[in-house]
């Protein structure tokens, strides 16, 4: 047996001395060394204790094999299962022992507990162990290392504790209270790099300056002068370059540090938070990009999304539909955002100026016309400051010096439709490159999405634009009947998707009739919005032909379009009112196909729902049953009554009753009597609808001229 770290090299032990003919004689300081090891080793065998290390990951138990016959474990006989060491357990202790060592793995901390062995023979022994759960690269737990020794006959102090100390994995050492090392074990000379004979004696300060001033110093002296336990974790620069967590506890005689090499954990901790972090961010990049159809809106909300996550600052260009022309696009930055709040006013006079100083060779224009991202780790500030020029727009880019700059196209379908580009992304990620390659992979993730979002964007507003076209040509003004006042209303719904469906009609019936239509289309887009003219048309056509009333225009009308086999699924209501003469009110008749019943405002101001009156309920949506019977109503209207009828997208909001809808409308509506007839459908749509309304609305009002006065 050798000892390879006392001075000079390896040095035999006395147990294993040569005869004196073929080896030197060792000098009296070499013998004392040798001879304390020695009372060492026989003292740690006679203390008995062993070492355990338990693979979570695998199950494997290893014992030494002090450990095995503590256990009462013959050689061979034990098989390094967990299963084995509580076999021998105390029936009384096995509880507490898996609490202790479950609560060891759940924290990733220290495991210590007291127990009793019962041995084969019947032998009941008391064994004290100590270890402590190692982090894997996951930042879980993955093993648990530790000691046990025979505690039935107690050993005192320092013996006892020093054998624990070197047979466990967690550095220790102590100071005295003049900050000299007084004790340190092997695991700690292995991670600081220092044998016993360099730091015992030694003041920490000295030996490890770099700790002066840091969380080390200010954590020492504090647990030092207050005599109160401490922990922390703290980095400790070259040459340890290492995390550690440190666990300090004062005493009489000075300071007891526990300490422990937690940079892979720290490493995979860091490395999942930013995973989490990326992860996160395109989650939020997309339910944001998918919160709204208006394109310059959905993709200048970016600057702010990926700023700081993928970089200290960044500006969002836009290309002009119009004003652009093949290989010369015409750009406008539409957003930016600096993680410095103090540093935003500045990016955003950068952007104000910087695109007309820009020439045809910038990353932007490159990115714009050949469609390729562009990353510059260095130097940006010159690159980008002598395509500038003298001008304000230098001044600030050299305020904001940007190390590094990365520039992505937003693409979608063949075509560039802007550019994300962001600023200072190396810088960091200095110490982690595979960080930084994932910024780089992320960035480009959201830049794809951003550029789909915008296609996305610019052709449902299209879209919307035909849809509600084509929708307002086939709403036509309504006729001029002597005595009736008559308003209508269109208005689309917010997003593209939701425009197409509703419709109202006012036309002559017979003499003396006015007919009256409102409706709601099942879908909202164009086809929504075509099947919408066709039902009018149908419907127009058999009332004119006809001359037959509400119902039995439905029954035709829903008859026609299973014969034509028209897919079409509607609420309709349609109504007619005949005049008596001024002055003496009208007769209204209506049939509804699942559709809203009209309101009416009464001329002392009182809201009546013609849907509350006995006996009244709607039918059957159109495109269901047409072979179905339907009901007809009839109410009279006095002279100064205002007609409402309107679709449901006036009354219904997501996650509330309808009747809650109903009844704020009729108080508006009552509200407003007395109002020109014009104004009160303006008033109304301003007060009950939200400001983006999810759904289109049509509404048609008709007022009985009051009788002059005498």
């Amino acid at each position: 047996m050798t000892r390879d770290d006392e001075p000079g090299g390896a040095v035999p032990l006395l147990a294993d001395q040569p005869a004196a003919d073929a080896r030197p004689v060792l000098d009296a300081v070499a013998v004392d060394l040798a001879a304390t090891r020695i009372r060492s080793d026989l003292a740690v065998e006679a203390a008995g204790i062993g070492t355990f290390d338990w693979d979570l990951e695998t199950g494997s138990l290893v014992w030494d094999d002090r450990l095995r016959e503590l256990f009462g474990y013959a050689e061979g006989e034990f098989d390094e299962t967990i299963e084995a060491f509580r076999a021998r357990l105390h029936p009384d202790d096995v509880d507490r022992v898996d609490a202790a060592l479950l609560g060891a793995v759940e924290r990733c901390g220290e495991y210590e507990a007291e127990y009793r062995v019962v041995r084969p023979s019947g032998d009941v022994r008391w064994v004290e162990a100590r270890g402590r759960a190692l982090a894997g690269p996951s930042g879980r737990a993955a093993r648990l290392i530790g000691a046990a020794y025979d505690t039935t006959v107690m050993r005192e102090g320092e013996t006892r504790v020093g054998r624990v100390l070197e047979s466990m994995t967690t550095s220790f050492f102590s100071l005295d209270r003049r900050w000299r090392f007084s004790y340190v074990n092997a695991e700690a000379e292995r991670v600081l790099g220092r044998t016993r004979e360099e730091l015992l004696g030694g003041v920490i300060w000295d030996l490890f300056p770099a700790a002066v001033g840091s969380e080390f110093e200010r954590a020492y002296r504090a647990a030092m002068a207050s005599s109160t336990p401490t922990s922390f974790e703290a980095y400790y620069p070259a040459p340890l370059d290492a995390w550690f967590e440190v666990r300090a506890w004062p005493d009489p005689d000075g300071l007891s540090v526990y300490f422990h090499d937690v940079s892979a954990r720290r490493a995979a901790d860091q490395q999942l938070e930013r995973a989490m972090e990326r992860s996160s961010l395109l989650v939020e990049v997309a339910s944001e990009l998918a919160g709204t159809l208006d394109a310059e809106e959905a993709v200048a909300r970016l600057a702010r999304l990926v700023v700081p996550t993928l970089a200290q600052w960044c500006i969002v260009t836009l290309v002009d539909d119009v004003g652009s022309r093949p290989g010369m696009p015409r750009v406008r930055d539409v957003g930016w955002w600096h993680e410095d709040e103090a540093r935003r006013a500045d990016v955003g006079r950068y952007a104000a100026h910087r695109l007309g100083r820009l020439g045809d060779h910038s990353l932007v224009h490159e990115a714009l016309t050949a469609g390729t991202p562009s990353v510059v780790r260095g130097g940006v500030t010159e690159l980008i400051g002598d395509m500038l020029g003298p001008g304000e727009a230098r001044d600030v880019l050299d305020e904001l010096a940007p190390t590094d700059v990365v520039v992505l196209p937003l693409r979608a379908r063949g075509r560039v439709l802007g550019v994300l580009s962001l600023y200072d992304v190396a810088g960091r990620r200095q110490r982690d490159p595979a960080g930084l390659e994932a910024d780089l992979r992320t960035a480009t993730d959201v830049a794809a999405r951003a550029g789909l979002a915008l296609d996305n964007a610019r052709l449902y507003e299209q879209q919307r634009r035909v849809a509600e076209g084509l929708q307002r040509s086939l709403l036509t003004e309504p006729p001029r009947v002597e005595g009736l006042q008559i308003a209508v209303r269109y208005q689309p719904a917010a997003e593209a998707a939701r425009v197409g469906g509703d419709w109202y009609d006012v036309f002559r019936v017979r003499p003396g009739v006015l007919g009256l239509v409102i409706g709601d289309v099942v879908g909202h887009d164009i086809e929504a919005a075509a099947a919408m003219g066709q039902a009018r048309a149908l419907l127009r056509g058999i009332a004119a032909t006809t001359g037959g009333g509400p119902a039995d225009l439905l029954s035709r009308l829903d008859t026609a379009l299973r014969t034509l086999e028209i897919d079409l699924t509607a609420t309709v209501l349609v109504a007619e009112i005949e005049h008596r003469g001024a002055g003496e009110g009208a007769v209204l008749r209506w049939s509804s196909a699942g559709h809203p019943t009209p309101l009416v405002l009464d001329p002392g101001g009182e809201v009546r729902d013609l849907g509350e009156a006995p006996g009244v309920s709607p039918d059957l949506l159109l495109g269901i049953d047409p072979l179905r019977t339907r009901s007809q109503h009839a109410a009279v209207l006095a002279p100064g009554s205002t007609l409402l009828l309107f679709t449901d997208g006036l009354v219904e909001r997501r996650g509330e009753r309808y009747s809650l809808g109903v009844a704020r409308l009729a108080t508006e509506l009552g509200a407003l009597a007395g109002t020109d007839l014009e104004t009160l459908c303006d008033e109304l749509l301003a007060r009950v609808l939200p400001d983006r309304p999810g759904d289109d609305v049509a509404v048609a009002a008709v007022r009985l001229t009051a009788p002059a006065p005498g």
